[in-house]
């Protein structure tokens, strides 16, 4: 079973905020923000959910946690109408910042529609072997993000998070993206670059594998036994991960 509070808190931190790096990677992205004179900012607040505001200027895009001083504000009386506009169910109604109103319509939307498309790309798609490895970079930081998300917020997520040491995890693809699943007081913070000395380590031998973990095709143990994955340091930390892993399965589904 899933709750909205917690997929609110997903599509915030690791939906939305995946377009920081879709911003960074994605050449379709970078012309869409490329001729920006100024920087916009959208501010998000749900009522008893999550709060971020995201700066998009000309060099990329941002997302600071929390309502800040922003350009426009779109506030949601529930994760159930946040999530609603994630699915596109639910049209999003700002309270400040009509005269940018253009771009929330234009900028914003083409900016979600991308990485809706990279995310969930089609089978034709994903034959450029660029768009398949941009694709599951970007679903890589999108599932690390969640996995914090998932043990901060979700009954079944935080009893796992209740059996973690404090320290860093490093989750990797190798030769690809890294990150780092930091651990405080069971308490995840996940943060978009390898740690500097990490308790636990799961690497993936390459891009193709780790696509086929995300999307279900492959077991994590049996790969373990083949050496495609490889896990070093505290063992307890990337067992309860994968516990969070699976629960991240169920809600990005």
């Amino acid at each position: 079973m899933t709750d909205s509070r917690t997929m609110a808190y997903i599509n915030m931190y690791a939906v939305l905020g995946t377009l920081e790096n879709l911003c960074e990677l994605d050449s379709k992205a970078k012309e869409l923000i490329s001729g920006m004179k100024k920087p916009v900012s959208i501010g998000f607040t749900v009522t008893d959910g999550p709060s971020a505001t995201i700066t998009f200027s000309s060099k990329g895009c941002r997302m600071e946690d929390g309502l800040k001083d922003c350009d426009i504000k779109i506030p949601f009386s529930s994760c159930e109408k946040f999530n609603g506009m994630i699915d596109g169910t639910v049209a999003p109604v700002p309270v400040k910042g009509f005269t940018k109103i253009g771009f929330l319509l234009k900028t914003f939307v083409a900016l979600t529609d991308r990485l809706a498309e990279l995310m969930r790309p089609t089978e034709e798609m994903l034959k450029d072997r660029e768009t398949f490895i941009l694709s599951t970079q970007l679903t890589f930081y999108t599932i690390c993000v969640a996995m914090a998300q998932i043990a901060n917020q979700d009954p079944i997520g935080q009893a796992s998070a209740s059996y973690m040491v404090d320290g860093d995890i490093l989750i990797g693809i190798k030769n690809g993206p890294a990150s780092t699943i930091r651990v405080k007081d069971h308490h995840l913070v996940a943060i978009k670059k390898a740690p500097e000395n990490p308790r636990a380590i799961m690497t993936f031998a390459d891009y193709d594998l780790a696509s086929d973990l995300f999307n279900g095709r492959v077991n994590a143990l049996e790969e373990l036994g083949r050496g495609t994955v490889e896990i070093k340091g505290m063992a307890s930390m990337v067992d309860n991960m994968n516990r969070l892993l699976d629960r991240v399965a169920l809600y990005l589904a």
